[in-house]
């Protein structure tokens, strides 16, 4: 029941004021042939795309998140290959809580021992955070006291747009980002907190693990961490730039949000939980699990190949060509994130008419990224982000930031 809450304290969505603000900056987008393109493969990353009503042209992709490549390796597409022939089905529509595939098992105990975590699977990442977070808001984590759920302002939107349910549930607060100052006073002010914080931001930088794990340590502090953006490319096994940081056996206090996707190479998503009542109140009371499927039979098999590969040199390979191409980035373009070991990289340009036509320049120049503007930054912000990837020549980049200069 929410009757001691004050008005103020339920989150307001805003979503047509969102839409009216922002629908110039998309409608330009797409009249620019920059959004919602439709594109086949190439080697590398490049892709073949058509826009303006054009032929085919290839253009090397600098939006996608496979940060190291594996997407299309060829042992990732070959266990999805084989998944699907070994059970001759893709998908059962059934709930999780009645029927799963055998293999999905097996996916979920070799992903806990790569996470040295307690692991379920999700289709998706948004999924994942929509069961989570009214589980944690309950109370039942928290030892039977609802906690006050605070954001960090930059917490991606598959967080943030859960406020409105969680406020039926208790108090939901945002502060600044990476203002732990004003998240230890929250925690000096009420009995139990949770914080919800993306662990690498998908618009560059990242969570402060070690102040949020201080305190942890000295007032409960729960932490619901979306490393989507961390997995794979950081960690001795891939373990992501979170759990790397938190070593030995998962806090109780600590749900780490990761994606099968992006760095790992599959499709999914997933929760790292610490212990075997939180792993049943998910199983049985998270909304995307237990009344929803499970991730299809290609999906499994390729996320099963990929955790195979986390054990082998791939990994280390392809986190250090990575690194190098980073490195190459940095010393050509200076940005925020220079010499930062995470691979997203953003140009402030502040006007999104700026943002538009300089990232369509670089379409034209065979390079494809990301304009940035309002709401996925705030108001003034507008830029260009680019993904680099293990994938990605060193001459490629090279040549993507000489377009970046001359634009």
């Amino acid at each position: 029941m929410m009757t001691d809450l004050k008005k103020s304290d339920h989150p307001k969505r805003n979503t047509r004021d969102l839409i009216n603000h922002a629908q110039s900056y998309f409608s330009a987008a797409h009249n620019q042939g920059l959004m919602a393109l439709y594109a086949t493969p190439g080697e590398g990353r490049a892709v073949d795309i058509i826009y303006d009503g054009q032929s085919v042209r290839r253009v090397i992709d600098f939006v996608r998140c496979s940060y190291l490549g594996l997407d299309n390796h060829p042992a990732i597409i070959e266990g999805a290959i084989d998944a699907l022939k070994k059970y001759g089905t893709l998908h059962w529509s059934c709930a999780r809580t009645r029927l799963n595939f055998a293999m999905l098992a097996d996916l979920e105990e070799r992903l806990s021992s790569l996470f040295q975590a307690r692991v379920v699977t999700y289709t998706t990442v948004l999924a994942a955070n929509m069961g989570a977070l009214p589980i944690i808001a309950s109370g039942h984590l928290t030892s039977g006291r609802k906690p006050l759920m605070v954001f960090d302002r930059h917490a991606h939107a598959t967080l943030a747009f859960h406020k409105g349910t969680l406020a039926l549930e208790t108090r939901v607060e945002t502060i600044p980002h990476n203002d732990m100052n004003a998240l230890e006073d929250l925690c000096r002010a009420n009995e139990a907190v949770a914080y919800i914080c993306d662990g690498v931001y998908s618009m560059g930088g990242s969570a402060p693990i070690a102040e949020l794990r201080t305190l942890q340590e000295r007032y409960g502090l729960f932490l619901y961490i979306d490393d989507a953006h961390g997995v794979s490319i950081w960690g001795k096994t891939g373990e992501g730039f979170a759990r790397s940081q938190l070593a030995g056996r998962l806090h109780e206090r600590t749900i780490i949000a990761a994606s099968l996707g992006k760095g790992f190479g599959a499709s999914g998503g997933l929760l790292m939980l610490s212990t075997a009542r939180q792993e049943e109140l998910f199983r049985r009371y998270s909304v995307a699990h237990a009344f929803s499927a499970s991730l299809n039979v290609a999906a499994i098999g390729a996320a099963n190949a990929s955790a195979q590969l986390h054990h082998t040199d791939v990994l280390a390979h392809r986190q250090a060509v990575l690194q190098a191409n980073l490195a190459i980035f940095d010393d050509l373009i200076q940005t925020q994130q220079s010499g930062a070991l995470l691979p997203i990289r953003t140009i402030h340009l502040g006007s999104e008419d700026r943002a538009v036509s300089v990232v369509r320049q670089m379409l034209d120049d065979g390079f494809y990224t990301s304009a940035i503007f309002f709401p996925t930054v705030a108001k003034g912000r507008a830029g260009v982000r680019v993904c680099l990837t293990a994938s990605h020549d060193g001459a490629d980049v090279r040549r993507l930031c000489e377009a970046i200069s001359k634009s």
